[in-house]
């Protein structure tokens, strides 16, 4: 069973989902549940074997508080009923193995019960699952410290999987983990993806690049970079496709689409696509933001990026970025460094069909996360793979 609490964007599920996917293809008879919090879930495909349990919405107000998404209920209320789904869904399934994303203790706290019930159990193997970097150093250390996530983690899970390398991030970075809990890291490599369904076909006979803000709603500002490149640039080449993801903001989609239809057939503009490593694997080039998941989608497909991070509200994306340059897998545009203005994002743009491709580069390895999760798995529930 999965846990992706999932209140924003779409890393955690579509985590979730590839690890679920690959467990499930190597044991024999096995299913996999993911119990998630994404308002989108509903809207992707699921291998055989593998399905959703949705948990009430929550999202976040300007002022950093949490309320619920649809329901008439205060947060609080809202929280215990997605533990009571979290708590029921662990009963009924009866996993033998428990992956937690992410967050130690859950969304404010609702896996607190379930963990202790699974622990005092002693069946359920539980394993703490998080992303190559979770945020600068300090921030983690002051946010780790207020929910109790280090006490926690080292309280109640039997090992922690850490998807990326640990020659290019120590994700723990800041923290000040016991002997015991560092012993049961296990560095797995970044989560290799595919394209499972039926290719999609090109948007148009044209090269195109592929611009993605991943879920959209904090990718407003790549868009507008990309756009204003475009507008500021008639000649600019590649042509562009950007899927602007399922959260961007209705009134800002519409302006951009008015700026799209102008730019076309340059440019164009879809919202969302469940698919969308098809859309990666046949493009010229990506331009990104650089979360976790299209950090994967990048090296998997083997494409050229250029990869714009957020810096707010966590570094994650920029420390990962930085790293990556360094290594000569992707090209970054720092605002700070490079500059803001449409000539920069156009420069790049053009560039990026001769850049090198992140394969010339990648340390051996790099990309064996699914295979090295699957015998982390058999060991941990002494289970043979499947040939």
């Amino acid at each position: 069973m999965f846990y992706s609490h999932d209140t924003f964007g779409l890393g955690h599920l579509r985590r979730s989902r590839a690890l679920a996917e690959a467990l499930v293809s190597a044991f024999e008879g096995s299913s996999a549940l993911i119990v998630t919090g994404s308002p989108v879930a509903g809207r992707f495909a699921f291998a055989p074997g593998v399905d959703h349990i949705r948990m009430p919405g929550v999202v976040k107000t300007p002022d950093g508080d949490y309320v619920s998404e649809s329901l008439t209920m205060d947060i609080e209320e809202t929280t215990a009923l997605r533990a009571s789904v979290v708590l029921a869904a662990t009963a009924t399934f009866n996993p033998d193995l428990i992956i937690v994303d992410k967050e130690p203790g859950g969304f404010r706290g609702e896996l607190t019960t379930m963990l202790e019930i699974v622990k005092a159990n002693g069946r359920t193997k539980l394993v703490l699952g998080v992303r190559d970097v979770l945020d600068s150093p300090e921030a983690l250390a002051v946010e780790w410290e207020r929910k109790g996530a280090l006490a926690t983690a080292e309280k109640f899970y039997d090992q922690v999987w850490v998807y990326g390398d640990p020659n290019i991030y120590n994700p723990f970075k800041g923290l000040h983990p016991s002997a015991d809990f560092s012993k049961r890291i296990r560095y797995t490599g970044y989560i290799r993806r595919a394209v499972h369904a039926e290719p999609r076909p090109a948007p148009s006979r044209e090269p195109y690049i592929l611009v993605t803000p991943g879920g959209g709603g904090d990718g407003e500002a790549l868009v507008d970079w990309t756009l204003r490149a475009y507008e500021d640039d008639p000649t600019l080449k590649p042509n562009a496709l950007i899927v602007y993801g399922p959260f961007l903001d209705g009134e800002r989609r519409a302006a951009f689409d008015q700026r799209v239809a102008a730019l076309e057939p340059r440019v164009s503009a879809v919202g969302f696509d469940s698919r969308i490593e098809s859309l990666m694997a046949n493009a010229q080039g990506i331009v990104a933001m650089g979360g976790y998941n299209t950090f994967c989608e990048i090296l998997s497909f083997n494409c050229r990026a250029v990869v714009a991070p957020r810096t707010v509200p966590r570094m994650e994306q920029h420390i990962r970025a930085a790293v990556a340059e360094k290594l000569g897998l992707i090209r970054m545009l720092d605002r700070d460094r490079d500059g803001a203005g449409a000539e920069v994002m156009a420069q790049a743009i053009r560039a990026l069909p001769l850049q090198s491709l992140p394969s010339q580069s990648a340390p051996p390895g790099l990309m064996d996360g699914l295979e090295k999760v699957i015998a982390l798995t058999g060991d941990l529930l002494g289970t043979t793979v499947k040939r």
